[in-house]
């Protein structure tokens, strides 16, 4: 992928927005968690967790992402069962206010579950939920997914809490100004908990895979895979570690900086700007 050419039809579009001839639509909140898990070969770096958008989908259409999606009304339930740092401690790392934070902790947790059947939550502070894989866990995944069922009524349902110590803080991104659809999404990244299993269940995805981090690189620069920049980029930076615990542990010490990617000139042509780090990281391809 590295930094690939902007067509001149787009260069226009951004600049109408550059010059206030057109008004940018108003981004939504999101979050979307970076699911890991140990590599299957040696030296292959963490795997990561990707599902391939649906032909059919409005927004990243054919795309491979990570699990995740927009922030819902009732994310917002200050009861919520929660475990691990609290939402003013979340508040502070994400750089929003204590309801935000607790909101976008949740829609993580939840569309984990929804999109890949993985359920950061158990009975306690200390444990994990070992297994989601029953008919009784689907019913109320496709509850959960279909909104008829809230995800404060379904912890409470089966005794368990929020485990927020699970996620890490990874990054933050706005969709440029230009596109049509916006989103102000919050990365998150997470390890796949022991005797819990991904499947695939997404109604937004046609295919699931797992893959380690550099290999789903390597596809996206070969053109066998498609990836928005973020993506990419995590990818890209999460293959820089050895092993899904070194994730976690660079993730411990982040906070969010929430970055709009503009168009800037590169030599002849125009190309999406990224953050420093990651400039550093395309600059070694």
């Amino acid at each position: 992928m590295h930094r690939l050419a902007l067509p001149p039809e787009l260069v226009a579009q951004a600049a109408s927005y550059a010059d206030g001839s057109a008004t940018p639509a108003e981004p939504r909140n999101a979050a979307t968690v970076v699911l890991l898990r140990e590599p299957g070969e040696a030296a292959a770096g963490p795997e990561v967790y990707l599902l391939r958008r649906q032909a059919s989908m409005a927004f990243a259409a054919g795309m491979c992402v990570f699990p995740g999606g927009g922030v819902d009304p009732r994310d917002f339930d200050h009861t919520v069962a929660w475990a691990g740092p609290t939402p003013a401690e979340w508040a502070a790392r994400l750089g929003v206010d204590e309801a935000l934070a607790r909101a976008l902790v949740c829609a993580a947790v939840r569309e984990t579950f929804e999109e890949s059947g993985v359920l950061l939550a158990g009975p306690s502070d200390d444990e994990v939920v070992a297994d989601t894989t029953g008919d009784d866990w689907e019913a109320d995944r496709v509850a959960l997914e279909g909104r008829d069922l809230a995800f404060t009524e379904f912890l409470d349902q089966r005794g368990l809490v929020l485990r927020s110590d699970l996620l890490g803080v990874w990054s933050g991104w706005l969709t440029p100004v230009f596109e049509p659809r916006r989103y102000r999404t919050w990365f998150f990244v997470a390890v796949l908990p022991e005797g819990q299993h991904t499947r695939d269940v997404s109604t937004e995805s046609s295919s699931v895979t797992w893959l380690p981090a550099i290999r789903a690189v390597e596809q996206v620069e070969a053109g066998e895979m498609f990836m928005l920049p973020p993506t990419y980029l995590t990818c890209l930076d999460v293959a820089e570690h050895a092993h899904p615990d070194a994730v976690l542990a660079e993730a411990a010490g982040r906070d969010v900086e929430m970055f709009t990617p503009e168009v800037v000139e590169d030599g002849e042509e125009f190309v999406l700007s990224v953050p420093p780090r990651y400039a550093d990281l395309l600059a070694r391809r």
